[in-house]
């Protein structure tokens, strides 16, 4: 089992920066890949960047250049540095932890936080 816990969601201006993180606990050793997804009102939740054990990352073409990815394995915690932020960024953002034991593969999510960027 894993848990995961987001942080650092917030009202910022369009143009600005917020740095969200995804602490994860339990059997975190399982882990083989981590991200987020979004979802706005009224859309589906969609894959927004996310990193693999081996440090590979993959970002939606909506938000290249614009947002990071990275984790720090010594904190068990997965972060999303997000910059040039646009209103169209506005959702609810979820952490989500794939892993596989004994070949069992496994889905966590975490319960989201909002981010809402103001034209």
């Amino acid at each position: 089992q894993v848990q995961l816990v987001e942080s650092g969601g917030g009202l910022v201006q369009a143009g600005g920066s917020l740095r969200l993180s995804c602490a994860a606990s339990g059997s975190t050793f399982s882990i083989n890949a981590i991200g987020w997804y979004r979802q706005a009102p009224g859309k589906q939740r969609e894959l927004v960047a996310d990193i693999t054990s081996g440090g590979r990352t993959n970002y939606a073409d909506s938000v290249k250049g614009r947002f990071t990815i990275s984790r720090d394995n010594a904190k068990n915690t997965v972060y999303l540095q997000m910059n040039s932020l646009k209103p169209e960024d506005t959702a609810v953002y979820y952490c989500k932890a794939l892993t596989v034991v004994s070949s069992v593969l496994s889905v966590y999510w975490g319960q989201g936080t909002q981010v809402t960027v103001s034209s």
